[in-house]
């Protein structure tokens, strides 16, 4: 992709003249991910800074393909993160609205349609490379490397307090949850920490004491919630305050910091490792990446959306970005046209500088950008990053060990199209030989 940021864009296009818009009719993207139940916080706060992104980029016109520009339409549909829903979603945004970009959540939601999305060749992003595989090659990755950032706060936290040594861990049991696992469990062995508890739990659990009392009956020095849901995330760091627990915490997520911090303490909550800054951070002025103005479209978002800034905010809209300047790239929003021109020059520019495409090692297909990643703290109540972990790096050194814990929780590409039965038909089915279908 072409460095300029989209806020650079958008002071360029605004000192030249117009040219007319294409059609009547808006390139219409869907958004299909939880805008409800306890998964919301992971959906709708990313469609509130995607409304953000369409209405700066419809303000200037629309996109610009072959000298005209389109408008854009976001159409949206809760899923509530169940897979029967998001079937109905898929089928109604790409067959009602055939809409040029699908963007999900990804994970459960993703199981039952799969095979719809590669057969429609409907370009469609996830938040969750581990649903990436060879058998889905318009499935793409771009914004959020997860779980696999998450080794970037565990390098760091291992550096930074050396004194902790052993590890209680928890995580449910699903595709949020199971990948999230493995990968702190390859980051924690990395880091020569010793896992004294280790819980997994069912999605539907809100019993925060049956998970973390047997934690922290173990003793460690650190809990870990994984990818917890964020209501559990609350209930089990309250819980943790009000057992006396005096020792550190990680996440991958802190959603709703604020409302922790005023239910236990300051003190409590100081020094909790995660990895989502607030984009007020002094630490992304100098990153070149869309916007170009992280403080400018975090003030915008909390002036509109007040009090519902999460992990997701703005995931979304960098997704978005990407795929702005491959259809302006490719003059087309032609899905195998679009992904072509992401592809092209091998290395993006996402949120937190310069990315590559990655991915066949471990889920057989290069449709997932990695670069570095920020690990973020709680200093005095506020969300400040400490430090940029390089995700490419930790791969060069620990990639056989992650892979290994992903393969004994059955995360692996392979493993889980076995287990849906579709293992034996992709041994005759290639990336390329869908693509040219």
């Amino acid at each position: 992709m072409p460095n300029s940021s989209f806020a650079h864009r958008l002071a360029v296009s605004s000192v030249l003249p117009r040219l007319s818009v294409g059609m009547p009719d808006a390139v219409n993207i869907g958004f299909l991910a939880p805008l409800s139940g306890q998964v919301e916080s992971w959906g709708l706060p990313g469609l509130h800074g995607c409304r953000i992104w369409e209405d700066w980029l419809n303000r200037t016109g629309g996109l610009l393909i072959n000298g005209r520009r389109y408008p854009i339409k976001i159409l949206d549909f809760d899923c509530g993160y169940d897979a029967g829903r998001a079937a109905e979603g898929a089928r109604h945004l790409i067959e009602r609205h055939d809409v040029k970009l699908l963007m999900t959540l990804g994970g459960d939601t993703l199981a039952e349609i799969r095979d719809y999305l590669s057969q429609r060749k409907v370009l469609t992003s996830t938040l969750l490379p581990s649903d990436l595989s060879p058998d889905t090659p318009y499935l793409i990755a771009p914004s959020e490397l997860h779980p696999i950032f998450n080794v970037t706060g565990v390098e760091w936290l291992a550096q930074a307090r050396p004194e902790l040594r052993t590890v209680a861990i928890c995580s449910q049991t699903d595709a949020l949850g199971l990948p999230s696992l493995a990968t702190y469990r390859a980051a924690f062995k990395a880091a020569k920490l010793g896992v004294t508890k280790e819980i997994q739990y069912d999605p539907a659990t809100t019993d925060a004491a049956a998970i973390v009392q047997p934690m922290l009956d173990s003793n460690p020095d650190i809990l870990c919630w994984c990818t917890s849901y964020t209501p559990m995330v609350h209930a089990m760091t309250e819980y943790a305050h009000a057992q006396g627990f005096k020792g550190q915490i990680i996440s991958c997520t802190l959603d709703y910091y604020d409302q922790l911090v005023a239910r236990t303490s300051v003190e409590f909550m100081e020094g909790f490792v995660f990895q989502f800054p607030d984009f007020d951070d002094e630490r992304l002025t100098d990153k070149t990446f869309f916007f170009n103005q992280p403080k400018g479209f975090f003030d915008e978002y909390n002036s509109r959306f007040p009090g519902t800034w999460t992990a997701v905010s703005w995931e979304y809209v960098a997704i978005l970005d990407i795929w702005h300047a491959a259809v302006e790239k490719s003059n087309s929003v032609n899905p195998a046209s679009v992904l072509a021109a992401m592809k092209q020059l091998g290395h993006v520019t996402h949120a937190f500088g310069p990315a590559h495409w990655w991915g066949e090692s471990m889920f057989g297909i290069d449709n997932a950008l990695v670069g570095d990643w920020p690990v973020v703290t709680l200093k005095t109540g506020k969300a400040k990053i400490a430090a940029f972990g390089s995700i490419p790096r930790w791969l060069k050194r620990h990639g056989g060990l992650l892979k290994q814990e992903m393969s004994d929780l059955g995360q692996l590409w392979e493993q889980r199209l076995r287990a849906s039965g579709n293992g034996t038909a992709l041994q005759a089915r290639t990336p390329e030989s869908i693509l040219q279908k």
